[in-house]
């Protein structure tokens, strides 16, 4: 809390200042004050360990012992959303394409706001502020929208997440004591966990900010219909991806340059996204990873083929979509297993098993009944969400069309399932970010 009040207090002053700075090398200053402060925190609580660790470990390997001392405390909750709520608003005041806001308690509402501050998505001032501070009266239509939202993501959170959470995690924890298929199985499961528990958590904070007349940025727009990694990372957690490319990717030049500064600012971008997950060379395989699947649509300009959602207007894919989808939706689920490994040695050991002679045998826990329900599960979900799309979650309009008794059925049928399959009690992912 206290790191949180001086992060907020800070940005406030910096951001007034850079306002009032008579002269650019002022405002360039009170920028970097805050940028190096701001990231200096983050920097000690979230990546002060893995430095030291890895450090320590380079110098082992050199033939030198060293006893650095490790931080024994405990990451802040949200400290990487509430640290890039602040940056951008001080980076926007700088670029002049916002106002300094001077009410301290509209700031820290924006900065704090409580339905994003642990998970996102990670606003800009240019969006929320003004909703902040505008007169807002109740809106029935609205909250009713909101209410929906959150039981959409009630159900991805609580039905699919945590009970794909509890097989990916038996899998993950004990791969070597399982068939390749179940392997293949297990990183399905932590797919669909880390996707509904990131989007369900999404969905139910926008919902909760829409009962208050607020409307927060669109975290996920079915990002597993991708039909290429380009368009999977305009669909996934795009506050981060467009924060990514505003704040970092665009000011280091974009894809204007040669050849050379394209590749360079795509890992640039990558590493950095991977690091920002988490403090683990895990992470940063992964985001190589998304540089290497998303280079040659970058290098070729062919990174905005797919602008709008597959099929629009028709109930199925064409045969190159559907193909499409598979191939892409492949290539993340290979990347998701470096996500969730406990180490790059866990990863490249349970990759291995994959392609072991038991990748074609029947998986270890086929008598497991409710595995078999989970799977289910998120097959009709899969359904649900491909039928709703088009819209900003997929029960947004889904069944308006059908009479009351069987609109009212299929939502009492979401409720009955939350409470007959809730699993086992699962933190969010997102919360150790």
């Amino acid at each position: 809390m206290l790191l949180l009040i001086f992060s907020t207090l800070l940005d406030y002053i910096t951001g007034i200042k850079i306002h009032e700075s008579a002269n650019h090398k002022s405002k360039k200053f009170w920028l970097w004050l805050s940028i190096g402060i701001n990231l200096g925190f983050l920097g000690i609580f979230k990546y002060y360990n893995f430095f030291a660790d890895s450090f320590a470990s380079g110098l082992a390997l050199l033939g030198f012992q060293a006893n650095l001392q490790t931080l024994q405390v405990i990451l802040p909750i949200g400290i990487s959303f509430y640290t890039f709520h602040g940056l951008s608003y001080v980076i926007d005041i700088y670029k002049e394409r916002l106002q300094p806001e001077r009410d301290f308690i509209s700031y820290s509402l924006f900065v704090s706001f409580f339905p994003l501050l642990v998970a996102g998505p990670i606003e800009r001032g240019t969006h929320l502020l003004p909703q902040l501070v505008k007169v807002r009266t109740f809106n029935s239509s609205k909250a009713i929208d909101g209410l929906r939202q959150i039981l959409w993501g009630l159900f991805k959170k609580i039905v699919i997440a945590d009970n794909s959470a509890e097989y990916a995690n038996t899998i993950f924890n004990n791969s070597d004591a399982h068939s390749g298929s179940t392997l293949v199985i297990g990183a399905l499961f932590f797919t669909f966990q880390i996707y509904c528990d990131f989007s369900g958590y999404s969905d139910i904070a926008l919902g909760t900010a829409r009962l208050f007349g607020i409307e927060l940025l669109r975290n996920f727009a079915y990002p597993y219909f991708s039909r290429d990694i380009a368009e999977f990372w305009r669909r996934w957690h795009i506050s981060l991806s467009s924060w990514f490319k505003d704040y970092l990717y665009i000011p280091l030049g974009g894809s204007k340059g040669g050849v050379w500064m394209k590749i360079r600012n795509t890992f640039i971008i990558f590493i950095v996204s991977g690091f920002w997950h988490g403090a683990n060379w895990t992470f940063i395989i992964w985001g190589v990873l998304n540089a290497v699947y998303i280079l040659p649509s970058i290098i070729s300009n062919t990174n905005r083929n797919n602008l709008e959602i597959v099929a629009k207007g028709r109930l199925f894919p064409t045969v190159s979509d559907f193909f499409a989808i598979i191939s892409t939706f492949g290539l993340t689920v290979f990347a998701w297993i470096f996500f969730r490994a406990n180490n790059v040695s866990h990863a490249f050991n349970y990759i291995a098993e994959i392609f072991s002679a038991s990748l074609f045998t029947i998986p270890s826990f086929e008598g497991d009944t409710k595995s078999l329900v989970t799977a289910i599960l998120i097959g009709l979900f899969v359904l649900i969400e491909w039928l709703g799309r088009e819209d900003k979650y997929a029960i947004e309009k889904l069944g308006m069309s059908w009479n009351k008794p069987i609109r009212w059925g299929f939502y009492y049928s979401v409720i009955i399932l939350i409470f007959l399959f809730t699993g086992e009690n699962q933190t969010f992912i997102y919360f150790q970010f």
